[in-house]
């Protein structure tokens, strides 16, 4: 039998490049995204830590983990808005 929802987990690195206030709009973006297609979200703004190595020449970025549980299509569609969205250097989704 299939499932019908799942607890996952989303970690996005955040361009630091463009300032606060974009970080803090992109955040509040994929808030209300995951908000309205998932139930028991919980965010963790982990701030603005040192990359493990330069993306796009960029040394630091900032870190947003989202835990939620959704259906199991959401986490794709999420995938595909975080790999469209300007500022978004890394992301992962997975099943907690």
């Amino acid at each position: 039998m299939a499932k019908i929802s799942e607890n996952y987990e989303a970690v996005a690195v955040f361009s630091s490049k463009a300032g606060e206030e974009t970080v803090k709009a992109l955040t509040e973006k994929f808030d209300a995204l995951i908000k309205g297609n998932a139930t028991d979200v919980e965010i963790y703004d982990w701030g603005k830590r040192k990359l493990a190595y330069p993306i796009n020449y960029e040394t630091e970025g900032n870190y947003v983990l989202w835990n939620f549980t959704s259906g199991t299509a959401f986490p794709a569609e999420l995938e595909r808005v975080l790999g469209i969205t300007d500022g978004v250097l890394r992301f992962l989704v997975t099943i907690r």
